[in-house]
């Protein structure tokens, strides 16, 4: 089984689901030089994360149609789905056209509602519960710097899907969910959707692998480690280690990033990297930030490697592996929901968070 991620901590997530449920898995950032059909598990799940979502629409559909020459996928040899974001943000439509044409499925269930996490879709409106239920577009997502809700009906945010033939079915519930997944699963259908879909798909397949009982996992305070809060939906640490905050004026851009004041990881090896303004919006700010993050996190790891690093929000966990190198990663293990532990090649722990999850048990 093979899926396709838009960001690396929907691929990270997606991964650890199917590590919980037995099956072997690797995850592989396709970015630069990335390995193609050869290193596919044909017997348990391939993770191809490509980061599409931080792409111009033109470049997620040639990367999209590039993955999948790569890696010499169609829905005749591997089961395809493409995990999407669950607050609708992504170029939906066109990567979902150019994987259907290249892949040879005749049409599409997208489904982006997590009702695990209070996500759900009534009606082709999209909801989200917290304390009472809220249409995305009157929530924090509206002011995503890239992908902002404007409306919350899924026919008015994706109003080319159904002539694409794309489905955009309800959800309320995880029994609706698999009634979807039972309703099209003839081999002509990719999925496409949020992680109870991929759960729900996963369930159909035959497991190669027991399922094994994992201790709960917290994270060694006393391993050094190297955490980014890249997210606007980031929310502070208190953990007893340094903060070191990026200065407003390489915030903004008319500074380097030698003004950032890191010293003091080269005495205690841990630290954790914060951005604690938000005035910037649109793809220019987005790309400077998280490319922001991604040298300065280089430039620490060449000091020292931590034993430890822990990225939230998809784009800078992107930009900042991407920029490290490391594009392989194994031992993948799910510590909480969404959240993530993965083992690099340089044998550094990886733990990636989606902005607007929260941190489970990791602290």
């Amino acid at each position: 089984m093979i899926v396709i991620a838009d960001d690396i901590t929907g691929a990270a997530e997606i991964a650890g689901i199917a590590s919980e449920q037995g099956f072997p898995v690797q995850l592989l950032c396709a970015g630069g030089d990335a390995v193609g059909c050869d290193v596919v598990a044909t017997s348990g799940v391939t993770v191809i994360a490509t980061d599409t979502r931080s792409m111009s629409e033109e470049e997620a559909v040639a990367e999209t149609r590039r993955i999948a020459s790569s890696f010499l996928i169609s829905h005749s040899s591997f089961l395809i789905f493409k995990k999407t974001d669950s607050a609708l943000r992504g170029y939906v439509v066109a990567e979902l056209k150019a994987l259907m044409a290249a892949t040879g499925y005749e049409r599409a269930v997208y489904l982006p509602a997590n009702p695990s996490k209070g996500r759900i879709i009534r009606q082709g409106v999209y909801y989200i519960k917290e304390v009472r239920e809220v249409p995305i577009a009157e929530t924090a997502f509206s002011y995503d710097p890239e992908f902002p809700a404007t409306t919350s009906v899924l026919e008015e945010r994706f109003p080319d899907a159904r002539k694409n033939g794309i489905v955009m079915p309800d959800a309320e519930s995880e029994e609706h969910i698999r009634s979807v997944v039972a309703q099209y699963n003839d081999g002509k259908t990719l999925f496409a959707g949020a992680a109870d879909l991929f759960y729900a798909v996963l369930q159909t397949r035959p497991r190669p692998l027991p399922v094994m009982e994992g201790s709960e996992y917290h994270q060694d305070k006393k391993a050094s480690m190297l955490i980014l809060c890249g997210s606007t939906q980031s929310k502070p640490l208190d953990l007893g280690i340094p903060i070191a905050p990026m200065p407003r004026e390489v915030y903004d851009g008319s500074n380097d990033i030698d003004l950032w004041d890191c010293q003091v990881y080269d005495t205690v090896h841990s630290l954790i990297l914060t951005m604690p303004f938000t005035h910037r919006t649109g793809k220019e700010a987005a790309t400077h930030l998280r490319m922001v993050m991604a040298r300065k996190v280089k430039a620490l790891v060449e000091r020292h490697r931590p034993q430890s690093l822990i990225i939230e929000g998809g784009a800078t966990a992107w930009a900042t592996l991407q920029m490290l190198g490391w594009q392989q990663f194994d031992e993948v293990r799910q510590i909480a929901p969404g959240v993530v532990q993965m083992r690099a090649a340089c044998g550094t722990l990886v733990t990636l968070k989606p902005g607007s999850y929260p941190w489970g048990g990791l602290f």
